[in-house]
């Protein structure tokens, strides 16, 4: 198998009944941990856990120059819970539209350039973009993954 990224544009992120976990970014968490317990969450409630692992990145840049960095899993179920408790939260549907999308296929510690290339054909077509993206991770066989990453272009786009 090749490595390949495919780039699109304006492509639409929808995501229904979606559990979501924010990582505290610094903290030493492992996450295959916090992936066992979102299941488990689920599970315990009597939903279903549906499609693969999603993490949105959001950063920004303080005043200080310091960068502010905030991770979030999210699972999609076949249900909604409508009761959730700390650290959970359940959105019925997140709609990220007008997105710049890369399909990755490689190795996982090259994923970084899905990002790069989501943003340099930003660059070249003059798009600005929003200070976060969506990660799905869609496979992983052996030390190949495939990803979908969809980051929003501004809205005066």
């Amino acid at each position: 198998m090749s490595n390949r990224i495919d780039i699109a544009n304006n492509k639409t992120l929808k995501l229904t009944n979606v559990l979501i976990r924010k990582i505290e970014f610094g903290k030493e968490e492992n996450i295959q941990i916090v992936v066992e317990q979102m299941i488990n969450f689920l599970k315990a409630r009597g939903a279903m856990p549906i499609g693969p692992l999603i993490q949105k990145t959001s950063y920004s840049v303080r005043e200080d120059g310091k960068l502010d960095i905030e991770i979030r899993l999210m699972q999609q179920a076949n249900t909604f819970i409508h009761k959730t408790e700390v650290p959970f939260e359940m959105e019925p549907v997140i709609r990220v539209q007008n997105c710049m999308y890369a399909h990755y296929v490689g190795p996982e510690d090259m994923l970084k350039f899905a990002y790069d290339k989501i943003n340099i054909a930003a660059f070249e077509e003059e798009i600005r973009l929003e200070q976060s993206n969506y990660t799905i991770f869609v496979n992983q066989q052996d030390d190949i993954m495939t990803a979908d990453v969809f980051v929003e272009k501004k809205s005066d786009e």
